[in-house]
């Protein structure tokens, strides 16, 4: 088992320190434009963005049960809108490993997403069998394409 364990994180280590490395360009290739290399995100090629939600009914934090379902509601909508700033947005994630004697002591990561979201158009709230709800929203390309300008511009002008 140990032997299979070092030889795994042994490819691993070449794999990840072949991908760090800059490509090999030979003097008989010809210099391509930069622009013909970029490949267009999947998001960007859909006229709506699409998200969906999803909370429990049964663990909301309220004795009464119709409150219970009208704050699942809500949670399954936040979910959706978080759904629907990742694709605006991205997430940035964070990965720490640590290894000693050759094995995966702890391996733990974070994700967080954060952004401004208006104008997405709730287009379902729907009970999925008898404990959750699912909340579906769209948000369309205009508006997306308002919000990442939005963005890059409150980053220009952020002082570090």
């Amino acid at each position: 088992m140990k032997r299979i364990t070092f030889w795994a994180l042994v490819a691993v280590t070449l794999l990840t320190t072949a991908c760090a490395l800059p490509p090999f360009k030979s003097a008989e290739q010809p210099k391509a434009d930069e622009s013909a290399n970029m490949i267009t995100p999947m998001t960007e090629k859909r006229e709506t963005l699409v998200a969906t939600g999803y909370a429990v009914i049964s663990i909301q934090n309220h004795r009464n049960a119709s409150q219970q379902r009208l704050l699942a509601i809500r949670a399954s909508k936040l979910d959706a809108y978080r759904a629907l700033t990742e694709q605006v947005y991205g997430q940035q994630l964070d990965a720490n490993t640590t290894i000693a004697d050759m094995t995966v002591m702890s391996d733990t990561f974070r994700a967080r997403v954060e952004g401004v979201v208006y104008g997405a158009v709730l287009v379902s709230i729907t009970p999925v069998g008898d404990d959750t709800y699912e909340t579906t929203l769209s948000l369309d390309r205009r508006i997306v394409n308002d919000l990442r300008s939005l963005y890059i511009a409150q980053l220009s002008t952020k002082r570090y």
